[in-house]
This record gives structure tokens, sequence and C-alpha cells, in this order.
């Protein structure tokens, strides 16, 4: 018990001594790495023209040779062909990037609740 407890100080502390930005990235890694269950609806105009589901996480694309960022984002999921929010047969994990600039989009977690 008092190895836990100790563990957990050092933990906070480890924490605190940490940038904002490193707190975020270890944030980013945990979330990443306990998985979320992302949904990304795509819209042309009012109409949901594609879904994908099961997204661990969506990324925004970076320079190689500068660092900075790209105006899209990427990420993998379910492609959802008939936009039923399940994993239905044939439907495969893909790879996917969208617009930043030209695509409606709405990212949600869905809730298994």
């Amino acid at each position: 018990m008092k190895l836990n407890i100790f563990l957990a100080f050092v933990f906070v502390l480890f924490v605190s001594a940490c940038t904002q930005e490193t707190q975020n990235s270890l944030s980013r890694s945990l979330q990443n790495w306990t998985g979320t269950n992302g949904v990304l609806d795509i819209y042309a105009g009012d109409k949901l023209v594609h879904k994908f589901i099961q997204i661990d996480k969506l990324s925004t694309a970076k320079g190689t040779s500068d660092g900075g960022s790209r105006p899209y984002r990427y990420g993998y999921g379910i492609d959802d062909l008939n936009l039923n929010g399940k994993k239905d047969p044939g439907e495969k994990k893909v790879y996917f990037e969208f617009s930043d600039y030209s695509t409606a989009y709405i990212f949600y977690e869905r809730n298994t609740n």
C-alpha cells in the first residue's frame, strides 16, 4: 500500500514539473493508449455523405521539413459504407484524410452507455 502511495506521489511530482505542452502530450498519449470510440460524419451541405466509426483519434498533418501544421487531418477508422453506425460484414478499417478548409465534418465520441 505504501509503495502505491509513493508511486502516485512520484507521478504527480513528475507531471507537475512538466511544461503544459508536455502534459497535454502525455494526456493525448494516455487517451490514445486507452482508446476512444470516435465517429466522423462528413457532410455535403446538410446531407450526411460519409461516416467513419471506431476512430481512436484524428491527427493534424505536419510538414516533414518545417514541422508546421498542414491544412488537413487524418486518421484510421471503419469505413461505414451504409451509414448505420455499426461495423457490418465487408466494412474494413481504412486510412482517411480530409481538408480543414473545404470539408464540413463533425467528429465526436460515441457514448456506449
